[in-house]
C-alpha cells in the first residue's frame, strides 16, 4: 500500500498507526507509533521508519480488517491481520517501530 501524498486518499498509509483502507480511515488498535512531527530527531526518524514499514507490510500480502469501534476523532479502530504474518501491530511492536498502547501517550525522546 503506498504512502499517502496529496489530498485524495483512498488506500494509503498516513503514519505508523493510521491508514486509509478503501476510503475508510483506520487507526490500528493496541499500538502507539512515534509522531512524524515528533519532539526530537529520534522520534521523527522512527516515525518515518514505522510509516515505511507499515506501507511495506500492507503491500506484501492480503490483509483483513477487524473493526472494534471508533476513536474520538472518528477514525475506525481496527486490528489488521496479514494473511501469512498475523497481527500487523504485533509485527511492528516486535520490530521496535511502535509500542503497545497503554492508554496514554508516553514520550519517545
Amino acid at each position: 500500500m503506498p504512502i499517502c501524498v496529496g489530498p485524495v486518499r483512498v488506500s494509503c498509509v498516513i503514519d505508523g498507526d493510521t491508514a486509509w483502507v478503501e476510503g475508510e480511515k483506520i487507526r490500528i488498535s493496541g499500538i502507539d507509533a512515534p509522531e512524524i512531527e515528533g519532539r526530537c530527531g529520534f522520534e521523527r526518524e522512527l516515525a518515518e521508519r514505522a510509516k515505511r514499514r507499515l506501507s511495506e507490510l500492507l503491500s506484501s500480502q492480503p490483509f483483513t480488517v477487524a473493526r472494534s469501534g471508533t476513536d474520538r476523532y472518528g477514525r475506525t479502530l481496527a486490528t489488521l491481520y496479514l494473511r501469512d504474518s498475523g497481527d500487523v501491530g504485533a509485527v511492528m511492536t516486535r520490530e521496535g517501530l511502535v509500542r503497545e498502547w497503554t492508554g496514554r501517550r508516553l514520550p519517545w525522546c
